[in-house]
């Protein structure tokens, strides 16, 4: 997998080069050059079509990509883990630094040295603002994590988040079905197979009404690495919000905090 350097410090990856080094950074099921890009203008929105390129195949036929610079590969490699963007951040800051990088020169005057090394000063500066800013966010997400919560209550900490909702959301994006489809009466929602023990888990409780029948309940209970996927659903605008939601993505801690 090789990574491309243009002029100055942009670094840029493919979505070949981008799927190769996902599927290089985590244990699940290869993901598909064909997929990944079905999944770009969910990402990107719009903006996906500025990052459209042609990559040429093993005989140097041209193929539909994209080409993404240092923040929309980023975001890409988010939509499947925090960690995946961290990998993708530190390896194409290390690109960037590469001193050998098209567009690097090296000064031949005092004046070029001082500004060059304004430069590198202006960039650590940059480095470290963004290493805080990611240390910022897990922390976050690890104060908003409570284990045995269910979705719902975790996006009550979320703020703007439609809570009526969550669960019809899940059910939308295939992390839950509804064992009760098709039958009168209250939703009982399952947690679906590609995301058990993943994202989700249940734990079952036998419900005794009175005067009815006897049933099993399954109580969702959120992991975190479901929390950390809720999380960027809710960034990405793509869970349920209320009318009134004023626009902030905030959050309150699980200690009694509210939004």
């Amino acid at each position: 997998m090789k990574s491309i350097v243009t002029g100055g410090d942009a670094a840029t990856m493919t979505s070949l080069e981008l799927v190769d080094f996902i599927n290089s950074h985590r244990e699940q099921q290869a993901i598909l050059h064909k997929n990944f890009l079905a999944k770009v203008p969910e990402v990107l929105g719009k903006r996906s079509a500025d990052f459209l390129a042609d990559l040429p195949d093993s005989y140097g036929r041209p193929r539909r990509g994209y080409r993404f610079p240092k923040r929309e590969s980023c975001l890409m490699a988010m939509s499947y883990s925090y960690d995946l963007q961290a990998a993708v951040f530190d390896h194409m800051t290390a690109l960037e630094a590469q001193l050998g990088a098209p567009g690097y020169t090296v000064p031949r005057t005092r004046a070029e040295a001082l500004r060059l090394a304004a430069d590198l000063e202006e960039r650590a500066a940059a480095l470290q603002l963004e290493n805080q800013r990611q240390a910022e966010t897990i922390a976050s997400l690890e104060s908003l994590f409570l284990s045995g919560e269910t979705p719902t209550q975790f996006c009550k900490r979320l703020n703007g988040v439609n809570c009526s909702r969550v669960n019809s959301t899940l059910l939308e994006i295939g992390w839950l079905y509804d064992e009760n489809r098709g039958e009168n009466g209250t939703p009982r929602y399952r947690v679906a197979s590609r995301v058990r023990d993943k994202y989700l888990t249940e734990r079952p409780r036998k419900i005794s009404p009175e005067g009815g029948e006897a049933f099993i309940k399954y109580d969702l209970q959120l992991l975190l690495a479901g929390a950390q996927r809720l999380h960027q659903l809710y960034m990405q605008q793509k869970l349920a919000m209320k009318s009134t939601w004023d626009g902030r993505f905030t959050q309150a801690k699980h200690t009694g905090g509210t939004i």
